[in-house]
């Protein structure tokens, strides 16, 4: 027993527990006093309440149960009633609390008193998309995402304009970059907590940084995406800054992307990949591609759900809005990394339009969803597009038939809510309560006067 405690106690990237025994050794040899347990509403904000180590026990054989009628998106009061059911393979020590009597999280599948899945949750969405793709006969959908974030001084900014640390660059490791120490810190948390960090470095905007996970089966990495986020912004917080992942916080500066690498394999072997091909892409991939470019339109509103998310995606500042795909050209929407030989396994598409403020789940499962639609219904994969599509006139980009991305979450939540696509994923519990939501928020957005119109207008009309 002691051995066994001594090796759970040290668990790291590739030894991780998966199952309710292992957790509960932890918590014991560990002296973990509290338990998290986190899920997500369906905006993807992280949502948590904790219990004692002492009812780990009943929430492992029944669930906890709680009111769902506060969490955005969830049922309303006379429906409310809610069961987390903690997922003992995302058990997890967090590093930023105290050691003694410290603190875990486990992720939860939100359930209905009568234990079924319950069709608002975020994770339970994605799971349904997995198992349209196993279905298919694929055996895992993996995803890793680039996710870039940005630190400032304040969360509310006294003049208006968030106070950047640095005006260091794309890769800057001088005193350019500030935010260092905090970003190994912050490597150093998510590689105790079980993800795989590849590369970290400062990004192309002032105090701009990024942290790359390994990729992972998607479930894995939407739970792991929701532990980066609130990660980032709890070392941040510790140093006295503040970390977002706000698409676009700074005028004339890029924005924070979140470029998704996807890959689908089906027994053991990259189904994406075929030797014989130019572009060494299998039809299953090409397809794939495919249906992700089809849909784009109308499922932007999930990958990019703000208001803030389409002032990133403009052409000049590296978002990609145009819908088309290429090896080398990071100005389409999607790009297929050169192959290298002996990587079979690394050959792999790159949507480069979501943003790292997404809800994960509902946008690794919508864009499954779109590309199992073009392999189930033979998408043809136009011809890649190697030129600087910035550089198009309007009328070459017509005669090409290159569409470009929603420009407002006005016009995206509209093309999402005529979507059948979208309904099948979100399902339409979610979908109604999605659009519903996005439309209130553009609604609230459009009658606001802002400063800029006041500047531009209130002297000369």
């Amino acid at each position: 027993m002691g051995a066994r405690l001594a090796r759970l106690s040290a668990l790291n990237v590739a030894e991780r527990p998966q199952t309710r025994d292992d957790v509960k050794a932890i918590v014991e040899e560990r002296d973990i006093r509290f338990i998290r347990f986190w899920f997500t509403d369906v905006l993807g904000q992280l949502k948590s309440f904790s219990i004692n180590k002492a009812e780990l026990d009943d929430a492992f054989e029944g669930g906890m149960g709680f009111d769902g009628s506060s969490i955005t998106g969830f049922n309303a009061i006379e429906e409310s009633d809610m069961i987390a059911m903690p997922d003992a393979a995302t058990f997890a020590v967090l590093p930023w609390r105290p050691e003694s009597q410290g603190v875990a999280r486990m992720f939860c599948d939100i359930l209905t008193p009568s234990g079924e899945p319950y069709e608002g949750d975020p994770r339970y969405i994605l799971r349904r998309a997995l198992a349209r793709a196993e279905a298919m006969g694929f055996d895992a959908f993996n995803v890793g995402p680039e996710l870039e974030y940005f630190y400032f001084k304040s969360a509310r900014p006294t003049d208006g304009i968030p106070e950047v640390l640095d005006e260091g660059g794309y890769f800057d490791l001088t005193t350019l970059d500030a935010g260092s120490d905090v970003r190994r810190e912050t490597v150093l948390a998510l590689e105790q907590l079980g993800i795989h960090v590849e590369y970290t470095h400062h990004e192309v905007g002032p105090s701009q940084h990024e942290i790359d996970m390994r990729y992972a089966p998607a479930l894995k990495m939407a739970d792991d995406t929701m532990t980066y986020r609130i990660t980032v912004k709890e070392y941040a917080m510790k140093y006295g800054w503040h970390a977002t992942f706000m698409p676009k916080p700074l005028f004339g500066k890029n924005g924070s992307g979140m470029h998704t690498h996807q890959s689908l394999f089906k027994g053991g072997r990259n189904a994406f990949y075929d030797p014989d091909d130019q572009y060494f892409l299998s039809e299953t991939g090409k397809a794939f591609i495919a249906g992700q470019l089809k849909h784009a339109r109308e499922i932007s509103s999930i990958f990019a759900q703000w208001v803030n998310s389409y002032k990133r995606l403009v052409p000049g500042y590296e978002a990609p809005v145009y819908v088309a795909w290429s090896r080398r050209n990071r100005s389409a929407l999607v790009r297929v990394p050169l192959y290298h030989p002996g990587k079979e396994k690394a050959t792999r598409m790159e949507l480069r339009c979501p943003d790292p403020a997404c809800n994960p789940y509902l946008t690794f499962a919508v864009l499954l969803q779109a590309g199992l639609e073009g392999i189930e219904k033979g998408y043809e994969l136009p011809e890649p597009m190697e030129k600087n599509l910035y550089h198009l006139a309007p009328d070459e980009r017509h005669r090409l038939g290159i569409e470009q991305l929603p420009a407002t979450l006005g016009e995206a939540i509209e093309l999402t809510a005529e979507s059948e696509l979208a309904l099948r994923t979100l399902g339409e519990h979610t979908f109604n309560r999605f659009v519903e939501i996005k439309r209130q928020e553009w609604d609230d957005y459009r009658v606001q006067v802002t400063p800029w119109e006041l500047d531009r207008y209130m002297s000369i009309l």
